[in-house]
């Protein structure tokens, strides 16, 4: 993977553009969902990221993502079950407006490590600015580092992200209380 790593400032957009397509997605395969959530970073406020809004959603059961594939198709994502080999707990679907990705979306099972993980993720990143600015910092710095590498890029934030999901599961285990003013 040799994209261009584009990162742009929030956009307080991203919020509604996911509300949009959650229920055009509802709507193609609302059947076999349990559960549909925004995440990664175009889901935290005042976060930098690149502006491909991330969506999770939740089968009972993994085999349900096989009957959910041709109505994504009709919704213009395409799925790429050759990433299953490194993730092989979720299928992956990208949505392209040209050559550009608009939307990602990780179907997984309903409370499966992947879908607990992603999730506290986000919801430390919402609760904790600082540290959400923290990561974007490291963002744009390695955006500057492999512009013209999104692997390089998405593997160089991996060790701050297993940080941020330590703290965010001692967090979760002390019952999410509200943070700390760390501005």
């Amino acid at each position: 993977m040799s994209r261009r790593v584009v990162l742009v400032d929030y956009d307080p957009q991203w919020p509604l553009e996911y509300a949009a397509e959650r229920q055009r997605l509802l709507a193609a395969i609302g059947p076999w969902l349990v559960a549909i959530e925004h995440i990664g970073s175009t889901s935290v406020p005042g976060l930098a990221a690149k502006p491909i809004i991330d969506i999770m959603a939740a089968v009972a059961q993994l085999s349900h993502a096989t009957s959910c594939i041709e109505p994504l198709r009709a919704l213009g994502y395409e799925y790429l079950p050759e990433v299953e080999r490194f993730i092989p707990e979720r299928r992956y679907f990208r949505k392209l407006r040209g050559e550009e990705h608009t939307h990602h979306l990780h179907m997984v099972e309903y409370n499966s490590p992947f879908w607990q993980r992603h999730l506290l993720f986000r919801d430390y990143l919402r609760a904790h600015p600082a540290t959400a600015q923290e990561y974007a910092r490291l963002k744009r710095a390695l955006a500057v580092r492999f512009p013209n590498d999104v692997a390089a890029y998405t593997d160089a934030k991996t060790a701050f992200i297993r940080g941020i999901e330590a703290q965010a599961a001692h967090w979760s285990a002390q019952g999410r209380p509200a943070p700390v003013d760390e501005a």
